[in-house]
């Protein structure tokens, strides 16, 4: 009995027990039922959570563009090759040998490498690494025709300079946010402009079964991505490439240190193009660790002589400069410090006209006027003037500026000259832009204006600004009127800097490095050469300064020589790319061409040597039995005019032959022609003098006038100014 109670009570209270837990839960459920939250969640949401999908939209980053609108850099798409491993998948590779034998002929990457990471067990799918990223949309493609299965691609964008090592300290780099993802550029505008440039990804999302596919009646809510503003630049990208061939050449040629070019429009303040060397490839980032600075803005240094230029606007300001003046060459005497000297190509002792010492590049001409003629404090009120205390603003990160110094009177004297103080390359472009734009001082700048991607719509454009006078107009035309026989006159030291149709106004440089021991270098590389240049004279259109620091001069060269061979082509090429029009080219007639064709060789030639066209004869008879240009063309003086004879055909001698010139060889002998590049001939497949037939291939390679080396000796006179 006492059993049996025991039981009942303990029935009684699992009763009870399991009565309350279904009253709790009850209450639980209708809680839930009614509010929709569990364990503070809302079940809803976390129901939609676990069926939402959700897919990102990519943005493209702002591009960059010259002030032509070509592309400098741009977002691309590019894929990432991936193969399906598992067998659970119903596309998965299912042929690993063969699979792997054609994508070697697309990535770079051993077949037998390729088969080892197809035929890994227990991987869903495998990559192949390097060789397998930033495939091109044309390779992606023809791995596609090839319906491998398995074989699948994603999609990103990544970032593309199509020019390659392109002002690229100027244009900087990119690399993604390791936290945020975000695309950040480093260094030059890719950097300045991040803001304006930075992309915003979108994002899809949608309900979804277990499958991933989209349920019905379901419905997309789509964020758009907001892509970057494009920036476009003032850079030329045509004067950018002349510029960095010259830049490459000369590197490889005397392999300095460092080379600095800078060309600029002074009458806006545009920066046309801005090279350097060291320099690196903003993709592959080769070159990047020789350094990390844009010289032309965070590297100062004592200019030399082209800072004579400026001392020489202060003395035709005040009306103390007499060029028919004289003084006595030699030194220039300082109490209690050791006495400034004219370089060696100036013999001691020597009465010289001022003008010839600024033609020459006397140091002590240029003391004489600084401190005898303007005066000490009022040429320091110059180099304020000019902008020397100051950075010029310019529109690009980390602009430093030089220091003057200018307490004791030794200082002050080496200051005229370029020694002792310090400034930066874009410091003296926009000086020298007072010069060259009748005594207005134009701030220098890269960015043109900003746009939106989309639509075009110009939302910011960057305007002219004049940041000082100096001089006066009247002053600037006469400055450059002395500058232009510094490279004119007979022992002007800017000779190897006399440009085909142009007059230049300049002045060289060769200023002295301070060691780590505090005391200048030694030796015949240890210099900075430089010319700061300007042309026309009379009109300025472009400004160019280049330095370059220690060359390897070996015995054959001087300090002009590396200068002079970027700053020729690149000014020569620049003018007529902009088609200025020359100053100095003698004028060509023009005649009507005639028929010539049944007439003897040696008569035909004859007179057309006497009206000046240069004649070239194909064929070994001496009756022209057909011409090229045709009768009744008109042709300038000295052009070529194509004779066929009876007889053999025998190639002639095209090196340095226009394409337009080579197209009368190829029509009056019936050859097939095949050209490669642009510019001049440099080769030729068939050899001169070998007989040539109607019907065969005439082949030929074509070279741009500045990638020419030129084989004209410079002047060898070395001298230090």
């Amino acid at each position: 009995m006492l059993k049996q109670k025991n039981m009942k009570r303990g029935a009684a209270g699992l009763f009870f027990f399991f009565g309350l837990l279904f009253f709790v839960l009850l209450i639980r459920f209708i809680y839930i039922q009614a509010t929709g939250v569990a364990g503070g969640e809302v079940l809803a949401s976390k129901l939609d959570k676990k069926y939402e999908r959700e897919q990102v939209l990519e943005a493209k980053r702002g591009n960059i563009l010259d002030t032509n609108g070509e592309v400098i850099a741009e977002d691309t798409s590019s894929f990432t090759l991936i193969a399906i491993l598992s067998e659970k998948e119903k596309e998965h590779v299912k042929n690993p040998k063969e699979t792997a034998k054609q994508l070697a002929k697309f990535i770079e990457m051993d077949e037998s490498d390729i088969y080892e990471r197809l035929t890994k067990k227990g991987l869903f799918q495998v990559e192949f690494g390097k060789a397998g990223r930033d495939l091109t949309h044309e390779t992606k493609q023809k791995i596609e025709e090839l319906e491998m299965p398995g074989i699948t691609f994603q999609k990103k964008n990544r970032r593309f300079y199509p020019n390659g090592v392109f002002a690229s300290h100027l244009i900087g780099y990119v690399e993604q946010d390791e936290k945020t993802g975000d695309t950040v550029g480093k260094f030059g505008i890719e950097r300045y402009m991040n803001d304006d440039l930075l992309e915003k990804n979108g994002k899809i999302t949608f309900d979804s079964d277990s499958w991933g596919m989209l349920l019905p009646d379901s419905q997309e809510k789509v964020t758009a991505p907001q892509n970057g503003k494009n920036v476009t630049l003032t850079i030329d990208k045509k004067v950018q490439t002349v510029l960095e061939d010259a830049l490459t050449k000369v590197e490889e040629k005397y392999k300095p240190s460092q080379i600095i070019a800078i060309v600029s429009n002074p009458k806006t303040g545009e920066i046309v193009a801005m090279g350097q060397r060291p320099s690196f490839h903003p993709v592959t980032k080769e070159g990047l660790t020789n350094t990390w600075r844009n010289l032309a803005i965070e590297e100062s240094f004592e200019p030399g002589s082209t800072m004579k230029v400026f001392t020489l606007a202060a003395a035709v300001e005040e009306g103390v400069f007499n060029p028919n003046a004289t003084y006595v060459s030699g030194n220039y005497n300082v109490p209690g410090s050791k006495s400034p000297r004219d370089h060696s190509g100036i013999p001691a002792g020597q009465t010289m006209t001022f003008l010839e010492g600024v033609q020459r590049s006397s140091n002590v001409a240029f003391s004489t006027l600084a401190m005898d003629k303007i005066g000490a404090d009022t040429f320091r009120e110059y180099l304020t003037k000019f902008g020397f205390d100051n950075k010029t603003g310019i529109d690009l990160p980390n602009e430093i500026i030089g220091k003057i110094q200018y307490k004791y009177k030794i200082e002050k004297v080496t200051t005229a000259f370029g020694q002792g103080s310090t400034i930066t390359p874009i410091q003296q472009i926009q000086a020298a832009s007072a010069i060259a734009n009748n005594g207005k001082m134009m701030r220098p700048y890269v960015i043109k204006s900003i746009s939106d991607q989309d639509n075009g719509k110009v939302l910011k454009t960057t305007k002219s600004k004049v940041v000082g006078q100096p001089i006066s107009a009247k002053s600037a035309k006469e400055v450059r009127d002395y500058l232009e026989t510094v490279v004119t006159a007979k022992k002007g030291t800017g000779k190897p800097y006399a440009l085909e149709g142009y007059d230049v106004a300049g002045k060289t440089g060769t200023a002295e490095i301070a060691g780590t021991d505090g005391r200048y270098m030694v030796g015949r590389n240890n210099y900075v050469f430089s010319f700061l240049g300007m042309a026309p004279a009379d009109d300025p259109q472009l400004v160019m300064y280049v330095a370059v620091k220690q060359p390897d001069l070996g015995t054959s060269y001087v300090g002009a020589d590396p200068v002079s061979e970027i700053f020729k082509p690149v000014m020569q090429n620049s003018l007529q790319y902009l088609n200025i029009e020359p100053t100095n080219i003698k004028k060509q007639t023009a005649t009507e061409l005639e028929d010539f064709t049944n007439q003897s060789l040696q008569t035909a030639t004859k007179k057309l040597k006497q009206l000046g066209y240069e004649v070239v004869t194909i064929g070994d008879g001496s009756k022209v039995i057909d011409q090229a240009p045709k009768a009744g063309s008109t042709l300038l003086s000295g052009e070529k005019i194509i004779f066929r004879t009876e007889g053999k055909m025998k190639a002639p001698n095209m090196q340095g032959w226009s394409l337009r010139d080579v197209m009368k060889v190829a029509n009056i002998s019936g050859v097939q022609l095949n050209t490669a590049g642009t510019g001049y001939v440099t080769k030729q497949n068939m050899k001169a003098g070998k007989t040539m037939k109607e019907g065969d291939y005439l082949i030929v390679e074509l070279t741009k006038p500045n990638e020419i080396v030129e084989n004209k000796e410079p002047d060898k006179e070395e001298v230090h100014d």
